[in-house]
């Protein structure tokens, strides 16, 4: 999950009365004496949901006054005696700057982006057979190299840890996969920024390769380029005779597979040929059947770049006039270059935008009839602007936001600044958040003063909807950072870490229930400056509400009936009152298997399963039967339309056209001329590359199509093991569904033909996957159904709580993330690959039906004799309102029973065993029963 930044509200006391200069007539910047709230503080001001007070600061004998005029004439700024500083405020900023400006040879220290390098290198330490890889980075920062080794021998991409004598002082095990190592000042190897770690090899070892990402220790950033890691390879090998294979030949040219830092071509290899050299003085000769082998001096390096926090700030102070009745409004801004602010003011609690009655400072235009916009004056130093502006009484406050260029917009937290002018207002200000924090698109970190893309004040909240996700995020990013502290890893146990970890999923999961059920109060008109601007930023879910419930409607036999899409139409009605919220379709694209699963033209939809029209009807019953509609997106392969010069299947035809660039470079099979996959292969058919600009860009405009065209609310992604999670993220923010989920099928952990107890590498893999989706997209909980598959066949229904008294699948980790299943077209139908345990099928739904995660129902399950059951499961789960986030509180796993209380209001045990809830204060009453199952309520 991705940590979350905001910046906190700081209030400041007058240390001095704002300087006035009879000559310019103009404000110079206030000195003030600031002080911001400790975390502690934010801490406890949100959680007892008090906020701000507003001082009101003694009168002032120099303030400013701006004289009545005409609608012709400019505001005359004077003094006045009587006027009476009314509210004063700052309020933080961080921006994104993506330009980089320079001052001879050095990056501007206040951008957000600053460059430097990274570096690997190679050496034999003196008079030793030992050689040493040194990484380093000369940025400033808490790096850490996140690595681990591949064995010879190794199939796939997966990491071990290294031996522990091969592992640097301070390092720290990940899992049972990686090891983290921070990275050390080295003042030797580039100065008081330079950081490295070094790591020593021995040549004679099994080890094949080092793999490693950098990863900022103040961000929490992780730096891979298309999903790769760096891979740094110490032999060439192929399988030999022996069990575990053996060396074939010594590496001519030590290389490096790049993964975050740049274009392939761009890195230079710089190798003079060295031998290991024995205690004895005696080299080795190279020999590949010796058991040591010849290594390469090396050094190489690569531009990276950091992105770094630009902290400005806005303050606004307002004063009232007795003698004139009017508010006086001062802006100042330490942001640089020329600043335009877009204001106006509200009449009502609504907060509708307003245009006052004139004057206007100079150079204000109106716009649009909604809002007015002034071009901030430069201070007398260059650092910053000001603005001063007058308005009349009877108003409840003035809003604004401050635009940089084009495409860049401030705003205070997502929200609209709003500076109360009447006394209501500012006692209404004191009992509520000045405004909302709120997400504007998966994993985005917010700060007070936002940056947002035009055209997203779609996204503003009401003022009461900000009391309580103000409050919500920033207890986020506190709990984020105390568990993300190297003292915190070092203190706090196991348990209590993933304790803070459910407590941030259900934090988020309010703040985003919030959201979803707040309305705008700043139309889209009032920042936009044409229609063809970009469309506001939208959050996308992997979960949708977290009330879906799926139904897979389709088998591995339905595209025989050549009419699918109508025999699904005709039963819409049907699934959406035994309780469907959302239906999965087969993959609706020309295919050469009758299934659909090796598509070849995309935007031909006539498949074995019906026409495009036919398609079309049937998505537009469901949706009028209040039934969501998923497509099933192939992208990992597709089949090719002919052959290249060599005889292999690898340039497409139809409208998109693509050639032999299209395909990874290290599938064996079609000769790609792409790059390296970023997942696993698909041998049976091309395998794409996502790494293409050109490829994502034509998959985005496919995926944007099927939206429009044929009204698919979401995605089934299939085989997502074949590509980047990142990849998939692009996916869904272009194509914006309400919910999707992949398929990573994954091998559990077996011993001696039985499986393990503990499945944490396996769900680690999942969770690991929809990370790198930064949370867009859901996955298949095949964890789950692998354990449920264990306990339900050998009657061991322990399983069924792992180690800490959780869940044992994704669903006890990432439960807003799992889609839970028990069968599918692959495992079940006719083609049986991993069906579940016979008879037992209907434990299985009371178990996903009754527990949190999204739960998923086969098609062959329901239009079945197991359909009432499963109508009478789907009720329940409904009546109780349990969600893909529920509480669940395991009471009993044992041999022959499972038991869990979910939410307070359901209880359930599956299993032979006997079973009842706890007597109590709580009263249950039976709900319904079957074979080895049954479900109370909480009466």
């Amino acid at each position: 999950m991705s940590s979350v930044s905001i910046g906190s509200l700081q209030h400041h006391s007058l240390r001095e009365n704002p300087k006035y200069s009879p000559k310019s007539k103009a404000f110079k910047p206030c000195s003030l004496n600031c002080s911001p709230r400790t975390q502690t503080q934010a801490k406890l001001f949100f959680h007892s949901r008090r906020f701000c007070n507003f001082f009101r600061a003694p009168k002032h004998s120099h303030v400013v006054v701006v004289k009545a005029a005409s609608t012709t004439e400019t505001a005359v700024v004077q003094t006045s005696e009587s006027a009476d500083l009314f509210f004063k405020e700052t309020f933080p900023l961080k921006r994104t700057d993506t330009s980089v400006k320079r001052e001879g040879n050095e990056v501007h220290k206040k951008l957000k982006i600053v460059e430097g390098k990274i570096f690997v290198r190679l050496d034999q330490v003196k008079n030793s057979q030992i050689w040493q890889l040194t990484v380093g980075c000369n940025l400033p920062g808490e790096w850490i190299l996140h690595w681990g080794v591949s064995y010879v021998g190794d199939v796939g991409s997966e990491w071990d840890q290294p031996p522990t004598q091969m592992r640097p002082p301070g390092s720290i095990p990940i899992k049972d996969y990686a090891i983290e190592t921070p990275m050390k000042k080295s003042s030797s190897s580039g100065g008081d920024g330079f950081h490295e770690v070094k790591i020593d090899l021995s040549p004679n070892s099994a080890i094949a390769a080092i793999n490693f990402v950098l990863k900022d220790g103040e961000t929490g950033a992780w730096y891979q380029h298309r999903g790769r890691d760096f891979k740094v390879p110490l032999v060439d090998y192929v399988q030999g005779d022996g069990p575990d294979g053996n060396i074939a030949g010594e590496k001519r040219g030590f290389g490096i597979w790049p993964g975050a830092f740049g274009q392939l071509s761009s890195w230079i290899l710089k190798g003079e040929v060295l031998t290991t050299t024995g205690p004895d003085g005696s080299t080795n000769s190279g020999d590949p059947k010796q058991e040591s082998r010849s290594l390469e001096r090396f050094y190489d390096e690569q531009p990276i770049a950091k992105q770094v926090s630009v902290d400005n700030s806005v303050t606004v102070s307002v004063r009232k006039c007795p003698e004139t009745a009017k508010n006086h409004i001062h802006v100042e801004t330490d942001l640089p270059g020329d600043v335009v602010i877009h204001w106006g003011v509200c009449l009502d609690g609504a907060k509708k935008w307003e245009i006052p009655s004139a004057p206007y400072p100079p150079e204000t235009i109106a716009f649009k009839d909604k809002a007015l916009r002034t071009r901030l004056q430069p201070k007398e130093g260059g650092d910053g602007c000001w603005g001063s502006f007058t308005v009349e009484e009877g108003l409840e406050g003035f809003l604004f936001v401050l635009k940089l260029n084009e495409k860049t917009w401030l705003k205070c937290m997502g929200n609209d600044f709003y500076i109360p002018l009447s006394s209501s207002s500012l006692s209404a200000r004191s009992t509520q958040s000045l405004s909302g924090g709120q997400s504007l698109s998966g994993g985005q970190s917010l700060s007070g003063g936002t940056q947002i893309p035009e055209k997203s004040a779609k996204e503003n909240q009401e003022g009461s909807i900000s009391i309580y996700t103000n409050g919500i995020i920033n207890e986020i990013r506190n709990l984020v950072g105390d568990i993300s502290s190297e003292k915190s890893q070092k203190t706090k146990s196991k348990e209590v870490q993933e304790s803070i970890l459910r407590e941030i999923e259900k934090l988020a999961a309010e703040a985003y229930s919030i959201f979803r059920s707040s309305v705008p109060t700043f139309t889209e008109e009032a920042v936009v400056e044409s229609e063809e601007q970009k469309p506001p930023v939208k959050i996308c879910s992997g979960t949708g509400t977290g009330f879906e419930i799926l139904c897979q409607g389709f088998n591995w036999e339905s595209h025989k009936s050549g009419r699918w899409f109508m025999e699904l139409k005709e039963k819409a009605a049907e699934l959406s009152s035994i309780g469907f919220t959302v239906i999965w379709l087969p993959p609706p694209t020309e295919s050469i298997s009758p299934e659909g699963y090796m598509p070849r033209d995309l935007y031909n939809l006539n498949s074995r399963y019906g026409n495009i029209d036919q398609l079309k009807e049937a998505v537009k019953k469901f949706h009028e039967v209040g039934i969501k509609v998923l497509g099933d997106a192939v992208l990992n392969h597709r089949c090719a339309h002919s052959q290249n010069q060599n005889g292999v299947w690898n340039i497409y035809g139809g409208r998109l056209n693509w050639d032999d660039r299209a395909v990874v470079a290290d599938d064996p099979h079609f000769q790609g001329r792409g790059n390296k996959s970023s997942g696993d292969n698909f041998h049976a058919a091309p395998n794409i590359d996502h790494s293409q600009e050109f490829v994502r860009k034509d998959l985005k405009e496919w995926l944007c199509w099927l939206r429009k065209e044929i009204g698919y609310d979401g995605w089934r992604l299939d085989f997502v093991r074949g590509f980047w999670g990142g990849y998939v993220k692009d996916y869904i923010d272009a194509s914006e569904p309400l919910f999707a989920v992949g398929e990573y099928w994954d091998s559990l952990s077996y011993t001696y033909g039985e499986m393990d107890h503990n499945q944490d590498a396996h769900r680690q893999r999942i969770v690991d996957w929809i990370n790198a989706t930064n949370g867009t997209a859901g996955a298949f909980d095949v964890t789950t159904k692998g354990i449920l598959h264990a306990a339900l066949e050998r009657c061991e229904y322990w399983r069924l709580s792992d180690s800490k008294g959780k869940p044992p699948g994704v669903v006890g980790w990432w439960p807003s993330r799992a889609v839970t299943f028990i069968e599918n077209h692959d495992t079940g139908s006719t083609q049986g690959h991993w069906r579940f345990p016979r008879g037992k099928e209907m434990q299985g739904y009371a178990y996903i039906l009754t527990h949190p995660g999204t739960p998923t129902v086969f098609y062959d399950h329901i239009f079945s004799h197991y359909r009432p059951e499963i109508e009478a499961l789907i009720s329940i789960r409904n009546r109780n309102k349990i969600h893909c986030r529920s509480i669940v509180k395991i009471t009993k796993a044992e041999r022959d029973v499972y038991a869990a209380i979910v939410d307070e209001k359901v209880a359930v045990k599956i299993g032979p065993g006997h079973y009842e809830p706890p007597s109590g204060q709580q009263k249950w009453s039976s709900a319904y029963e079957g074979k080895d199952y049954k479900v109370w309520e909480s009466s």
